[in-house]
């Protein structure tokens, strides 16, 4: 039974010729690698997009979710920090916007402070020319108060970002990439059995 299955399979497999197995998985290997090259360029453009967008302040989101989608779609695209060629995606221009909101929010508590102090000590020192007697009494309001209010740190989820593209993809990289490996294996399983035929006949002159 052993013997007749290598037989059986050869008998379906005959009509193809190894060769041109071997030429179809080249062609569909050759396709898989421009379609993975032709995803990576689409990708560095969407990346460029989302640059663009941080640069100008407009429309950012939609970029990245552009960009995400794509990422997440398509093979060799991944933008993540594990990979040495590309760092992720970190938006500069973003991350000065949010400090320049920060420092802006702090300046706006510093001078709820301030008038705080002024309210406060003016009721407690109501008298003294030109409010001068209540200068002592602001600057230790100040200090006390300003002092709880401590530097908030930006998250970094909020202008870097990481995009993982998947191991295999149903797009035309994937798919060629599918068929490389299959007409590889039959090339391999037509020519291994053409050889083990001829040396079993040979075996048997």
């Amino acid at each position: 039974m052993t013997k007749k299955l290598p037989h059986r399979i050869l008998a379906k497999l005959r009509p193809i010729s190894p060769w041109y197995l071997l030429v179809a998985a080249v062609i569909c290997g050759s396709v898989c690698v421009y379609s993975l090259r032709n995803n990576n360029l689409n990708m560095v453009k969407l990346r460029a997009d989302v640059f663009q967008a941080d640069k100008s302040g407009n429309g950012v989101e939609a970029a990245l979710k552009n960009l995400r989608e794509y990422v997440y779609a398509h093979m060799n695209t991944s933008l993540d920090s594990g990979t040495s060629v590309r760092p992720p995606i970190q938006l500069k221009y973003t991350y000065d916007r949010l400090v320049k909101a920060q420092n802006a929010q702090a300046g706006l508590s510093s001078d709820q402070v301030y008038t705080d102090a002024q309210t406060y000590c003016q009721q407690q020192i109501p008298q003294g020319l030109s409010g001068r007697g209540r200068v002592p009494c602001i600057t230790e309001y100040v200090s006390t108060h300003g002092a709880a209010a401590p530097k908030q740190t930006i998250p970094t989820s909020l202008y870097q970002f990481d995009f993982v593209s998947p191991a295999w993809s149903p797009d035309l990289a994937g798919w060629s990439m599918l068929l490389t490996i299959i007409f590889f294996v039959l090339f391999v399983v037509r020519y291994g059995l053409d050889r083990w035929l001829k040396a079993e006949l040979h075996d048997q002159l």
